[in-house]
């Protein structure tokens, strides 16, 4: 049994967020976490039962990030998987709605960058065993480097 991989890609400005969780009602749990969130976000949600008839279940209000979350469920198509795909908000607004679901489990990436899944598969099913999320680092920030951070954070309103 390899580790084998699914390439995420995610429309221009989107974000994607993926993660676990154990239960059917998490499609609906998370529409409301997220439309309860930030005023007009736009997002799809799949999910793979693991269970019963075992379908990739789905909500979102954007039909394209919708069948994007569908499609991406089903190919992964590991046990209680899911994957969000959200437009007009960024993760940080909403990962605590969603991590206060009471049936998340956890949350692999929340990222704008290219992400790969990694799985197993084997007679029973799938299960992901992680995330690569972007690129290798190339090197240690330096003074002109954490300049720069410190005045993007202050720039895009994250800090004082």
């Amino acid at each position: 049994m390899g580790i084998k991989k699914i390439k995420i890609v995610s429309p221009e400005g989107a974000n994607v967020i993926c993660g676990q969780t154990h239960f059917i009602k998490t499609a609906e749990d998370l529409y409301e976490a997220l439309v309860n969130s930030v005023p007009n976000i736009k997002f799809g949600i799949g999910f793979c039962e693991a269970s019963g008839p075992c379908l990739v279940r789905y909500e979102g209000n954007d039909p394209e990030l919708v069948n994007l979350a569908k499609d991406y469920a089903f190919k992964v198509g590991a046990g209680h998987f899911f994957i969000i795909f959200i437009k007009n908000a960024y993760p940080l607004n909403v990962l605590d709605k969603i991590k206060n679901c009471l049936e998340i489990l956890n949350i692999f990436c929340a990222t704008a960058n290219p992400v790969e899944i990694l799985y197993v598969e084997d007679e029973q099913g799938k299960g992901v065993v992680g995330v690569i999320d972007g690129f290798a680092s190339k090197g240690v920030e330096d003074d002109k480097a954490r300049k720069e951070r410190y005045e993007f954070l202050r720039k895009i309103g994250y800090k004082l």
